[in-house]
C-alpha cells in the first residue's frame, strides 16, 4: 500500500516562535477499514490560536494537551474514501477532529457531514469553530442589545470578523481592533463595521473615545494587548466583558499585567471566559441561530489559505506575527 504523511509533537511549546523541531513528520503505510470504520482523506485542516495551548504540558486547560508522540490535533473537512460503516458512503464529505494527517481511521464519532452545496472553506470559516464561537460568545455570553456599542479585538480574524457582522445585524454599533491599515479597511468597508483602530498606531485611547461617544457596552476580547486598558476605561456600567482568547500572550513567557479591577467594581462589570467545548451540545442549537444570518447574505469572510501539510507548522506562526488575511487553512 502507498504511505501517507502524519505531523506528531515532539517536544512542548514554551514560547516564541514555532520551529520544527517541535513536530516530528512521519510517514506511514495507509490503512484499510475494518467493520464499522471509514478511511478519510483530509483535503481542508483548520488552524486556530487554541493550538498554542494544546502544544504546551498545560493539564489544569479545558482541554488535556496533546501528548508527545501524538499526532497534532486539529479539525478539518475529509472525503470517505472507503467505508465499512452503514452510516457512510464513499464520497461523503465529513468534518471535526481529524489531526495533522493526510489520511486517518474513524469510527464517524464526533463526526458531521458536510451539507450539499457547502465548499471546505465555507464549511470552516463559516460554521465550524469560528461561527460556533461567534454566536456561543457574542449572544449566550455578550447578550446584545440594539443601540449598544460593541468593541471586538482580533476584529479582521476568523472570530472577531463574524462577532462584528453578527452584532452589526442585531443593530448594535462596532468598532474593530486589528493590527493593519489593510485589515482595518477591511472590515470597514467590505464588512461595514463603524470603525476601526490599529492597535499598532498612537493615542489608542484618543482613538477610542472618538469612536464610542456613548461609552462601550460590550468588549469581545481575543487578543489582549495593548487596547485592552483603554477599552476598560471607556465601558458602561453594566457592560460585559466576553473573553474569549489572549493571542498577544500565547507566545510570550510572561502574561501581560491585566486591567486595574476598582472599574470592574464602580461599573460593575460582568467578565466571563468562555471555550467551545463546554458548548459541544449546544451545537446544533448555535448552528440554527447562525445560518439565517448566512442565508441572508449578512455574513461574509476571507480566507488564508497554505498548501501542504508541512505548511501547518510555520504556519501558527502567521497568529504570532499576525500576518494571516483571515480564516488560517492548510489545503492538502
Amino acid at each position: 500500500m502507498p504511505d501517507y504523511s502524519e505531523i506528531r509533537l515532539a517536544k512542548h511549546f514554551t514560547g516564541g516562535s514555532v520551529t520544527a523541531d517541535l513536530f516530528e513528520v512521519t510517514s506511514r503505510e495507509i490503512p484499510q477499514p475494518d467493520d464499522g470504520q471509514i478511511l478519510l482523506k483530509q483535503t481542508h485542516m483548520s488552524l486556530d490560536p487554541a493550538m498554542f495551548g494544546w502544544m504546551t504540558p498545560d493539564t489544569e486547560s479545558y482541554i488535556p494537551p496533546v501528548a508527545l508522540g501524538s499526532v497534532m490535533r486539529s479539525s478539518g473537512i475529509a472525503e470517505v474514501v472507503a467505508s465499512k460503516h452503514p452510516g457512510f458512503n464513499v464520497g461523503d464529505q465529513v468534518m471535526g477532529l481529524t489531526g495533522w494527517s493526510e489520511y486517518l481511521l474513524s469510527t464517524g464519532e464526533g463526526l458531521n457531514k458536510v451539507p450539499a452545496g457547502v465548499d471546505a472553506e465555507t464549511a470552516l470559516s463559516v460554521f465550524a469553530l469560528p461561527g460556533l464561537t461567534a454566536t456561543q460568545g457574542l449572544f449566550n455570553v455578550g447578550r446584545p442589545k440594539a443601540g449598544e456599542t460593541l468593541v471586538v479585538s482580533g476584529a479582521a480574524g476568523s472570530v472577531g470578523s463574524l462577532v462584528g457582522q453578527l452584532a452589526k445585524a442585531e443593530g448594535l454599533r462596532v468598532i474593530g481592533v486589528a493590527g493593519t491599515d489593510e485589515k482595518c479597511a477591511w472590515i470597514v468597508d467590505e464588512l461595514g463595521f463603524d470603525g476601526a483602530i490599529n492597535y499598532k498606531s498612537e493615542d489608542l485611547a484618543g482613538q477610542l473615545a472618538a469612536l464610542t461617544p456613548e461609552g462601550i457596552d460590550i468588549y469581545f476580547e481575543n487578543t489582549g494587548g495593548a487596547i485592552q486598558n483603554p477599552v476598560f476605561e471607556r465601558m458602561n456600567a453594566h457592560g460585559r466583558v466576553v473573553v474569549c482568547g489572549m493571542i498577544a500572550d500565547y507566545a510570550t513567557a510572561e502574561p501581560a499585567p491585566g486591567p486595574n479591577w476598582i472599574p470592574v467594581i464602580k461599573k460593575r462589570l460582568t467578565i466571563q471566559g468562555f471555550t467551545m467545548p463546554d458548548h459541544y451540545h449546544q451545537i446544533p442549537e448555535l448552528l440554527a441561530k447562525l445560518t439565517p444570518y448566512v442565508m441572508a447574505g449578512k455574513i461574509k469572510y476571507r480566507s488564508h489559505v497554505l498548501n501542504g501539510l508541512d505548511s501547518a507548522i510555520s504556519g501558527l506562526n502567521l497568529f504570532i506575527t499576525g500576518e494571516n488575511k483571515g480564516k488560517l487553512l492548510v489545503e492538502l
